[in-house]
């Protein structure tokens, strides 16, 4: 038997992810802002950011991503921990699932080249579809 509380640990390394980008986010505006002399005022809407704040867009959409795929995979993680269910397999699969991800952030906020960050991409959700899957197949059981 695992302990189920193992499964907060795949979380709590996705939430360091989220931080780390957030924070590459912060500096990446900031030093953008300060080089092109934006006012903040200048940003006040997401579309004229977007038009004026273009070094930092890369970023900008990882960090809107890790607020997609990832929210499946946090109510996957607390249903397992509240139905009692956590065990090896769903903690590879939420450990390979991070892993991707961060595989994914590190590409999309350096050198962006889509066509290495897709795959990862891809290869990433099926560990959580699995999971999904996996839960939904126990529930109907």
């Amino acid at each position: 038997m695992v302990n189920k509380q193992l499964i907060f640990w795949p979380v709590a390394v996705m939430v360091v992810l989220v931080f780390l980008v957030w924070c590459r986010l912060y500096f990446t505006r900031v030093r953008e802002m300060r080089a092109r002399r934006i006012s903040p005022q200048a940003l006040a809407t997401r579309a004229t950011a977007r038009r004026q704040l273009v070094d930092s867009l890369p970023v900008v959409d990882n960090f809107s991503n890790l607020f997609e795929l990832p929210v499946l995979f946090y109510i996957a993680a607390i249903l397992l921990y509240a139905s009692d269910r956590v065990d090896g397999l769903y903690l590879a699969l939420a450990w390979t699932f991070v892993a991707l991800r961060y595989v994914h952030s590190a590409i999309h906020v350096t050198y962006n080249r889509v066509m290495h960050r897709f795959p990862v991409y891809v290869l990433g959700a099926i560990p959580l579809w699995v999971m999904w899957a996996r839960l939904v197949a126990q529930w109907l059981a």
